[in-house]
C-alpha cells in the first residue's frame, strides 16, 4: 500500500524530492525488517525508478545499493546499462557482480565504467587481464598503481606493448618489484626513445642522427646492468624479449663480452644457438677455441666480426681475474684495445 501511493507520488514530486525518496526507499529495503510482499513491491519500485527522466533520481539509487551485496540484480543491470556517470557508480563499487559481468563491462568500451573497474579493491586476474588488454590509458594507470591487484608476466608485457609510451605508466611499471625482465627492458627502450625526441625534435640540442645513437648506446648499456640483476631465468627472459624486439644485434652481442658480463653473453649465446647455457658456457670457455667457433656459427652471428669476437674472448681470459663491480656496464678498456 505504501509503496503505491509513493509510485503515484513521485509523477508529481521533483527530481530533487524524487532523489531523496528514492534513497530512502533503496535504505529501507536493504535495512529494514520488510515483510516478503512489501519487499517485492520495493523492489518493482526501484525497478521503476531506473527509468526516472532525471539522472540525479537514477544517481541516487544507485549510491544507496552500490555497496550491498544483495541488491536487486535487475535494478543492477539497468543500472549498469545507464550515462556512463552512473553506470560508473555499480561497476566500480557493486559486490554483486560476477567477474564474468565485469569482464564484459571492461569489453564494452567506456572508458569511464573501465576506469571505475580498475579501482576497485580487489580484482581477479581475469578482469585485470581484460582491462590490460582493452582498457583505456586511465584505467590502465589506476590498475598498475595498485597493491592489492598481481598482474601476470603476460599481462605486464602487454601493458608496456600498449602504453609503454606513456610517462606516468612507465614510471607506475617500474615501480612494480614483479616487472619481468623483458618488459622492464622494453620501458628502458621507450624512455631511451623519448629523451631522443626531447633533445632533437622538442630542443634541437643534439642533431637527430646523434640522439638516437646516444639513445641505442644508453639502452645497451642499461641493459646490461639490468640482466645482472637476476638469476639465469631473468636472463632468459631478457635475451628472449631482446631477441623477439630486434635488439639482439652482433654489435650488443659484442658489447656484453667487451663488458665483461659473461653470464648474460652466454645466455644470448644459448638462445641464438638453441643450445643449454650451461653446455654453451663450456665452449666459451673452451682455451682451444675450436668450441667456440662452431658455436658462433650455430648461433648464426656474421663470420666477419668472428676475430673481434675471438680477440675479445682471448683477452677475457687473460683478465677474468680482475674483480668488476656487479652489474657493470663499461667497457673493458684491455679488452676493447686488444
Amino acid at each position: 500500500m505504501i509503496v503505491r501511493h509513493f509510485l503515484r507520488w513521485i509523477q508529481t514530486a521533483s527530481a530533487a524530492d524524487r532523489a531523496d525518496a528514492t534513497a530512502a526507499l533503496a535504505r529501507a529495503f536493504l535495512h529494514a525488517d520488510l515483510s516478503g510482499d512489501d519487499r517485492a513491491a520495493a523492489e518493482a519500485a526501484m525497478i521503476v525508478l531506473t527509468d526516472d527522466p532525471s539522472p540525479m533520481v537514477r544517481m541516487a539509487l544507485a549510491e544507496s545499493i552500490a555497496d550491498a551485496a544483495d541488491a536487486p540484480q535487475t535494478v543492477l543491470i539497468a543500472l549498469l546499462a545507464d550515462q556512463p556517470e552512473i553506470a560508473a557508480i555499480i561497476a566500480g563499487r557493486s559486490p554483486a557482480l560476477l567477474d564474468a559481468e565485469l569482464v564484459d563491462l571492461v569489453g564494452q568500451g567506456c572508458p569511464q565504467v573501465q576506469f571505475a573497474i580498475a579501482c576497485r579493491q580487489t580484482l581477479q586476474v581475469s578482469v585485470a587481464a581484460a582491462i590490460v588488454e582493452v582498457g583505456c590509458l586511465e584505467a590502465c594507470h589506476a590498475l598498475v598503481c595498485l597493491d592489492t591487484v598481481v598482474l601476470p608476466s603476460f599481462s605486464l608485457a602487454r601493458l608496456v606493448e600498449r602504453h609503454g609510451a606513456d610517462p606516468e605508466i612507465r614510471e607506475a611499471l617500474f615501480a612494480r618489484e614483479d616487472l619481468p625482465a623483458g618488459a622492464r627492458q622494453a620501458l628502458v627502450a621507450e624512455t631511451a626513445k623519448a629523451l631522443a625526441r626531447f633533445v632533437s625534435a622538442d630542443r634541437a640540442w643534439l642533431p637527430a642522427e646523434r640522439a638516437q645513437r646516444v639513445a641505442r648506446e644508453s639502452t645497451e648499456k642499461a641493459t646490461i646492468a639490468l640482466a645482472a640483476r637476476g638469476g639465469e631465468a631473468r636472463l632468459v627472459d631478457l635475451v628472449r624479449h631482446l631477441r623477439y624486439s630486434g635488439q639482439l644485434t652482433a654489435a650488443f652481442v659484442l658489447r656484453t663480452l667487451l663488458s665483461g658480463q659473461n653470464g648474460l653473453f652466454d645466455a644470448t649465446l644459448a638462445e641464438l644457438s638453441g643450445l643449454p647455457i650451461a653446455r654453451v658456457a663450456g665452449l666459451v670457455h673452451d682455451r682451444r677455441g675450436t668450441g667456440f667457433k662452431a658455436l658462433y656459427e650455430k648461433a648464426g652471428l656474421p663470420a666477419s666480426a668472428y676475430p673481434a669476437f675471438a680477440a675479445a674472448l682471448d683477452a677475457w681470459r687473460e683478465t677474468r681475474g680482475e674483480r668488476r663491480r656487479h652489474g657493470d656496464a663499461s667497457l673493458s678498456r684491455r679488452m676493447v684495445e686488444r
